[in-house]
């Protein structure tokens, strides 16, 4: 019998509590945790709706330092589920050969509103009339499958003006750098403070064809303010990460990012938190386009007056 050389671990919790749980989990997974609420088509408009619970997954390797992990990973999620209760974790061992099937069968092609569609990297299949986005999702986050993903990609397609530059915080696989410049974008200065996320990105550029386009390095607001980087603003700016963070990111001037007039786009944010962003946004210096949700999920469409 083959031996089982990966440890799929898993929880199917609320959209609200799917994001702490990622946070968890992402402490002893270092290959990317997904969270995942799958889409279901709408045959009579291109929306999609999605289904109340996520599951929460990832991927660890059995080796000697396996079950110390798992100690620590139930540790933790004890502790989160003092605040609100969890369910028991899954583990489900994945033999060798089975790692990228493992992968596979939790992803297909995805349409995002009137002119995208996210591919998975092995899928060798066009849809005309649609730009593909090639994306490898084993490797960090941003695998399309989430609400908050799909409502960014969505005003992204809406904001985006011909050549313009674009800078995305919080890069993860690259899907919102390279969905840009598909979209026309003339340059994309994708950041991440995790290093697994910067080769993600590149790498999942190179599916697409697009590295000549793409600047891709390890860091945040303060790194782009402190010219480490080919631009140090843009009229387009797009945070697709948690409403905590994209709060403390205001501290540390991401409205300097947006040039005056441009645009920003906020994701990643629980529908009862959305108020609360707004409010930070306003002071300083944006107003509220367009806001739309997706179950419990919640994307801003904002723009810089001063």
């Amino acid at each position: 019998m083959a031996k089982a050389n990966w440890m799929e671990v898993s929880l199917t919790v609320s959209a609200e509590q799917a994001e702490a749980v990622a946070e968890v989990l992402s402490r002893t997974i270092p290959n990317g945790v997904v969270v995942e609420q799958k889409a279901l088509q709408n045959n009579h408009d291109e929306a999609n709706r999605v289904e109340p619970n996520a599951r929460v997954f990832g991927y660890l390797l059995t080796d000697a330092t396996l079950e110390n992990k798992k100690q620590q990973l139930e540790e933790a999620l004890w502790h989160l589920g003092q605040i609100q209760p969890l369910p028991a974790v899954s583990y489900q061992p994945i033999l060798d050969e089975d790692w990228m099937a493992a992968w596979k069968k939790h992803y297909q092609p995805i349409k995002i509103g009137k002119k995208m569609v996210i591919i998975p990297a092995w899928i060798n299949k066009d849809f005309p009339g649609r730009l593909p986005i090639r994306i490898n999702p084993g490797m960090a986050f941003g695998t399309g499958t989430h609400p908050s993903t799909q409502l960014c990609l969505q005003l992204l397609e809406e904001a985006l003006q011909p050549a313009q530059p674009v800078i995305d915080i919080g890069c993860g696989s690259g899907i919102l750098s390279i969905a840009a410049l598909k979209l026309g974008a003339g340059f994309v200065l994708g950041v991440d403070i995790d290093t697994a996320a910067v080769k993600s990105t590149l790498e999942n550029a190179a599916n697409n064809q697009l590295e000549s386009k793409l600047e891709v390095g390890l860091g945040s607001v303060g790194e782009i303010r402190s010219d480490q980087f080919k631009i140090k603003s843009a009229p387009l700016v797009v945070v697709n990460i948690l409403a905590s963070i994209i709060n403390h990111l205001f501290e540390d001037d991401l409205a300097d990012l947006v040039e005056t007039g441009g645009k920003l786009i906020l994701a990643g944010i629980l529908e009862s938190q959305a108020q609360n962003v707004i409010t930070t946004s306003n002071q300083k210096g944006f107003v509220l386009q367009k806001k739309i949700t997706s179950s419990d999920w919640t994307a801003l469409l904002l723009n810089k007056l001063i």
